[in-house]
């Protein structure tokens, strides 16, 4: 069994998609666990806001297997697959790391490199797993946010993870 983290995103009608996401998910991979949830603004284009967050299972299927399978959690919350890359979307899953796999192959990349570039992502994979080292730098993931966190300032909290408190989040 290998632990896999995957980023969470959602700007239309995220009250709706985020819980029925997590529920899909939960029912196909063991010990499913989520951080606290996360306002930020759009990347890339003008929408509405986001909601992030980032959840990690065990699983024993390929990493390639976990995509096509996030790829039908996706499908199953309305995701218009012919929407530009860069809009507005019901449910965006990207697996983020696949234990300490390296992989830089088509339609794979582990680690993802918006850990390293994106607070939406970093935040909550430092609170999940904080202790973690990235499998590149070999910081973990609490140093990675502690230097990344004065950009942050964008992010809102929504909702802290299921048993931790407001002052729990962030990963610091």
């Amino acid at each position: 069994m290998v632990r896999a983290f995957v980023s969470v995103g959602s700007n239309i009608d995220p009250e709706r998609y985020i819980p029925q996401a997590l529920e899909l998910l939960a029912a196909r991979y063991s010990g499913l666990t989520q951080s606290s949830i996360y306002e930020t603004p759009a990347v890339g284009f003008d929408g509405a806001p986001f909601h992030n967050l980032v959840v990690s299972f065990d699983t024993a299927a390929s990493p390639r297997a976990v995509v096509a399978e996030l790829h039908g959690v996706e499908d199953s919350c309305q995701r218009d697959r012919r929407a530009p890359r860069f809009g507005p979307r019901t449910m965006d899953l990207d697996l983020i790391l696949y234990g300490d796999l390296v992989s830089h192959g088509p339609g794979l990349e582990l680690p993802r490199d918006e850990i390293l570039r994106e607070a939406f992502v970093l935040c909550p994979l430092a609170e999940l797993a904080g202790e973690l080292r990235h499998p590149l730098s070999n910081l973990s993931f609490a140093a990675l946010w502690r230097e990344h966190a004065p950009s942050a300032g964008e992010m809102r909290l929504i909702s802290t993870a299921p048993g931790q408190s407001a002052e729990g989040h962030g990963g610091r």
